[in-house]
C-alpha cells in the first residue's frame, strides 16, 4: 500500500520539480494543496507533509493570507510526530511555527548554485546522512534568513553566506533553506521575473543547468531518506495497531 503525503504549494512556479518522481519512485504519492488558488489548508497532515517555497516572507499574513494555517499545520506535524519537510519559505514557516526568529537577510540574496557544508551532527541525522561524502552544492534562492532557530532544533548544515542552512527538530521534522527539489528548468522560471539583469540570469541559468546531474545525485538520497521515514512510521503504526492488547 503506497503513503500519501500533503504538499502545500505557494505558487506555480515553486512545485514539487525532482521530488515529483523521486517520491513516486519511492512508494511515495502526494496531495498537493495549492492555497493560493483557494484550496484550504488542512488543521492535519496524517502521513507526511512537505511545504515548499514560494516569493512571501514567512510573516506577510496579509499578502498571503494562508500563512498563518501553514504554520499552524506545520506546528501541529512536529508536535505529533509525523515526518515533515520545510524547503525555503516552508523551512522559514516551520521556523517561526515552533519558536525561531526569521528575518531580512542582512547579507542579501542567495542566489545560485551555491556550497552548503553539513555539520558533525549530520552523521546521525537519518536524511543527512544518506548524503554522498562530498562537497555539497544546492541551488538557492532567498532574500530572508532564518537567524534563530526553534528551541531544541538540531543545526544539519551550514553556509558561507547565512550559517542556518538546515536543521531537524524532534525526531520526524526537517527544515532546509535551500531548493534540493529544483531542477534547472524550475529554477529558470524565478530568474525570467525581471528582478535579474539579463546578462546575470543568464550566467546563473547556465551554472545550475551544468550542474543538474549533480543535482540529481547529491539530493535524491535526501528525498529516499525522508520517503524512508514516512513509510517506517506507517509500518510502525500498523504493527503497533495489530498487535494483541495486554
Amino acid at each position: 500500500m503506497r503513503e500519501r503525503v500533503t504538499v502545500i504549494e505557494h505558487e506555480a512556479e515553486a512545485g514539487l520539480g525532482f521530488f515529483a518522481d523521486w517520491l513516486r519512485d519511492a512508494g511515495i504519492d502526494y496531495e498537493v494543496v495549492r492555497p493560493y488558488k483557494g484550496d484550504p489548508v488542512p488543521e492535519i497532515a496524517e502521513r507526511g507533509l512537505v511545504v515548499l517555497g514560494g516569493e512571501a516572507s514567512a510573516w506577510d499574513d496579509e499578502g498571503y493570507g494562508w500563512l498563518p494555517a501553514t504554520r499552524a499545520l506545520l506546528a501541529r506535524s512536529v508536535e505529533d510526530g509525523v515526518p515533515t519537510l520545510g524547503i525555503c519559505l516552508g523551512a522559514q514557516l516551520m521556523t517561526i511555527a515552533c519558536g525561531g526568529t526569521v528575518e531580512r537577510g542582512d547579507a542579501g540574496l542567495e542566489i545560485g548554485l551555491c556550497e552548503v557544508a553539513t555539520l558533525p551532527e549530520a552523521a546521525d541525522d537519518p536524511l543527512f546522512s544518506a548524503l554522498p561524502a562530498r562537497p555539497l552544492r544546492a541551488v538557492q534562492y532567498h532574500y530572508d534568513a532564518m537567524t534563530a532557530l526553534p528551541p531544541g532544533a538540531v543545526r544539519l548544515a551550514t553556509g558561507g553566506q547565512y550559517p542556518n542552512q538546515a536543521y531537524r527538530l524532534g525526531a520526524n521534522a526537517w527544515a532546509v533553506q535551500f531548493h534540493p527539489e529544483a531542477t534547472a528548468a524550475v529554477f529558470e522560471t524565478w530568474t525570467s521575473g525581471g528582478d535579474l539583469p539579463p546578462s546575470q540570469a543568464g550566467e546563473l541559468n547556465a551554472q545550475v543547468g551544468a550542474g543538474e546531474e549533480e543535482l540529481r545525485a547529491t539530493w535524491r538520497p535526501l528525498a529516499e531518506a525522508f520517503a524512508a521515514q514516512i513509510l517506517e512510521r506507517s509500518a510502525t503504526g500498523a504493527r503497533d495497531a495489530a498487535a494483541p492488547s495486554s
